[in-house]
């Protein structure tokens, strides 16, 4: 009979996903994993079988509670859809403030995993993939409210226009991490609801 587990594994997931997220994956390693998770090597490769699997399970657990906030905002239909995009930029850079180190946010585990593993880990990009295409969905539904409703303008269509919100959210995260300050951030957010406003 198998011993139970005597350690909460969605604990060891939550700190596991903050290593990753704080150095990427690369720089991450095993010993990194069983300090910040408090388990032993063997704990980790019987519950999670790999560094992979774990940092898979991780980035899952990451896009799943970063996008359940977002899409709800998206879908609140009780607010214009400009105001749920301004909504949408005013929780990204609550979210880069709350996740500082140094004085630089950690930025977005997705963007990191973007630059530093879609190109050369299929299963990883296969995900980003994935999260993207829900992302760009509830922003092209929120869009497309916002042209019907003349809250957005029609000079764009909604799927370039969610791909541009998206482009926006990227860079802010990645000016977050290179030390950017609130005012800036909350600049290129007015800036971007500029571009979406009727003319």
């Amino acid at each position: 009979m198998a011993r139970p587990r005597t350690f909460d594994e969605e604990r060891a997931l939550d700190a596991a996903m903050r290593a990753f997220w704080v150095n990427g994956y690369e720089a991450t390693s095993t010993q990194d994993l069983c300090e910040a998770t408090g388990l032993g090597r063997s704990s980790i490769y019987n519950t999670f079988t790999s560094k992979h699997d774990l940092f898979r399970r991780a980035l899952a657990r990451y896009m799943q509670r970063m996008n359940a906030g977002q899409i709800e905002i998206l879908e609140d239909g009780e607010r214009s859809a400009t105001e749920r995009v301004r909504a949408l930029f005013a929780r990204i850079i609550d979210g880069e403030f709350e996740h500082r180190e140094d004085g630089r946010s950690i930025g977005c585990l997705t963007v990191n995993t973007t630059v530093e593993l879609a190109a050369r880990d299929p299963e990883s990009a296969a995900m980003l993939e994935r999260d993207l295409a829900l992302r760009l969905t509830a922003l092209r539904a929120a869009i497309r409210s916002g042209q019907r409703d003349g809250d957005i303008t029609r000079k764009r269509d909604a799927d370039t226009l969610a791909r541009y919100v998206n482009a926006v959210i990227g860079g802010m995260r990645i000016s977050a991490q290179g030390g950017a300050d609130r005012a800036a951030l909350e600049a290129i957010a007015e800036t971007a609801l500029d571009a979406l406003a009727v003319r």
